[in-house]
């Protein structure tokens, strides 16, 4: 038991590294434990490895908004959440953006803990059923998503523009392509506008309360739980294509979406736990590193996870709350042009380190095309065509 312990706090200890540092994602750090998992079994066993991967990849989930919203250097996971999230801090309000987004993803974490027995019976019946057609329903939303833009043309163009440069990206070979292209649409794209309008921030409002309907917050947190937990049991698809879905669904302004984009990574960590024990299938890059480790799971290793899950998203909650505030203070200190030639030559300097010289190339052409959504009055969500497409001509072709 005090090896669990342990290895819970060190899990939650390497998140805040992976959640707080644009580019050093937990896959990274778990295909680096799983490669030196020998040494470790000296020490410990598998269970206990595997409970340091997923407490880290759980707080994980709560603590990546924070560079996302304040820094601008989204991932995969938080990536819809940039833009309301970066409005709302050039309002100053950036704290209760962080704030709306660990509401949705505790509020979610504990939807999918109770609602386990039914995922359990929903997935193993549906899974077989839906999977053909998991294609066809990404189309649909895509369909939907255009005619609801009002200048078209333009969106379908972004949507297949970022699509090919999503697809060529995939498949250069380049170490984790997802960082340079996200930083590029979404996050280099919107610094470089910014600075060109001379944004400034101004100082940042530390809220105890926020004046939220419970109506709609609980339909944005029952929306995030039940489409992260449905992208959670088929390949290929994660939070980034759930925010998508989602967002279909979703009625309200930025502060339900951002609890829905917060509600959705969480809420697919946890389904995807359940999907490996139902289906023996691993959904994402901590559940595969598991699944080398493990094999299976039984019940009671099923129950020790989702606890360990919970406990990680208790301290999610404190520990996201307390960063936001520091980041808060810290903005404002630092002139806002200061801070985004940081932010900007910081990721210039870790995409070749990770993503390696290619990764350049890829940061330089996606922050080009994500310029032409603001430029052109274009919703930046046509942008996701980067991974919606290649997602859709996976399953479809």
């Amino acid at each position: 038991m005090i090896e669990i312990f342990t290895a819970t706090l060190l899990g939650i200890g390497a998140g805040i590294v992976t959640g707080l540092m644009p580019g050093i994602h937990v896959n990274l750090v778990s295909a680096t434990l799983l490669s030196t998992s020998a040494f470790f079994l000296g020490f410990t066993d598998v269970t206990t490895l595997a409970v340091f991967i997923i407490s880290m990849a759980v707080i994980r989930t709560f603590l990546d908004v924070i560079p996302s919203i304040y820094l601008g250097a989204p991932e995969a996971d938080t990536v819809m959440g940039v833009l309301p999230g970066h409005r709302m801090l050039l309002q100053g309000r950036g704290y209760e953006a962080i704030k709306l987004t660990v509401i949705g993803s505790f509020g979610s974490l504990i939807a999918v803990l109770l609602a386990t027995p039914l995922l359990l019976v929903v997935m193993r019946a549906a899974q077989p059923v839906l999977e053909p057609w998991i294609g066809w329903i990404l189309l649909a939303v895509v369909v939907v998503m255009t005619l609801r833009e009002k200048k078209r043309l333009l969106a379908a163009f972004l949507f297949l523009l970022s699509g090919a440069l999503g697809i060529v990206v995939l498949n250069l070979g380049v170490t984790q392509p997802l960082f340079p292209l996200l930083s590029g649409l979404f996050g280099l794209s919107t610094m470089l506008i910014s600075l060109n309008q001379k944004v400034n921030i101004p100082p940042q409002q530390i809220r105890a309360e926020l004046p939220l309907q419970k109506r709609q917050m609980v339909a944005s947190i029952g929306i995030a739980s039940a489409v992260g937990s449905f992208v959670g049991f088929f390949p290929g698809l994660g939070p980034a294509q759930a925010a998508v879905i989602g967002s279909q669904f979703l009625r309200g302004g930025n502060k339900n979406f951002l609890i829905l984009v917060g509600g959705l990574s969480t809420a697919n960590m946890m389904a995807s736990l359940v999907t490996f024990y139902a289906l023996d299938k691993a959904r994402n890059g901590a559940i595969v590193a598991v699944r080398e480790m493990l094999g299976a799971i039984s019940p009671g290793q099923l129950m020790l996870f989702l606890l360990v899950g919970l406990i990680a998203g208790c301290a999610g909650i404190a520990l996201t709350l307390f960063f936001a505030k520091r980041f808060a203070s810290w903005l404002q200190r630092v002139p806002y042009p200061w801070l985004c030639w940081s932010v900007i030559a910081l990721i210039a300097v870790l995409v070749p380190a990770i993503s390696g010289w290619l990764g350049l190339l890829v940061l330089a052409v996606a922050t080009l095309v994500g310029m032409i959504a603001p430029l052109t009055n274009v919703s930046r969500s046509q942008a996701m065509g980067c991974l919606l497409l290649p997602v859709i001509v996976w399953f479809l072709v």
